[in-house]
């Protein structure tokens, strides 16, 4: 199992792909696929079938998975960083690599 250093709740930057240049927020991290679902970005429309859920079933727009290596981390100030850990006294922090601050 991989070491990931993007959790959900950070805020990313897509630095490859189609998207490239999008920023938003990680809402799901997949660990075993090295994945993340990051808000508003890589959207795909998904049909679906009439169901108890939605009887009108129709097309729905949701995000799809992006792999961690076109991510990049973002500072408070908005810059892209790689993320570290230290220690701080008794507990392990991620800190920015770029700025040296504690994310």
């Amino acid at each position: 199992m991989t070491k990931l250093k993007i959790k959900s709740g950070d805020t990313v930057k897509v630095i490859a792909g189609d998207h490239k240049g999008s920023e938003g927020k990680v809402l799901k991290v997949l660990i075993d696929k090295n994945k993340a679902i990051v808000e508003g970005v890589n959207m795909v429309k998904k049909h679906t079938k009439p169901s108890a859920q939605s009887p009108q079933g129709g097309i729905v727009e949701k995000e799809a998975s992006i792999h961690i290596s076109n991510l990049s981390l973002l500072t408070s100030k908005g810059e892209t960083t790689r993320a570290g850990y230290k220690m701080d006294g008794d507990n392990k922090v991620r800190f920015s690599k770029k700025s040296n601050e504690v994310i």
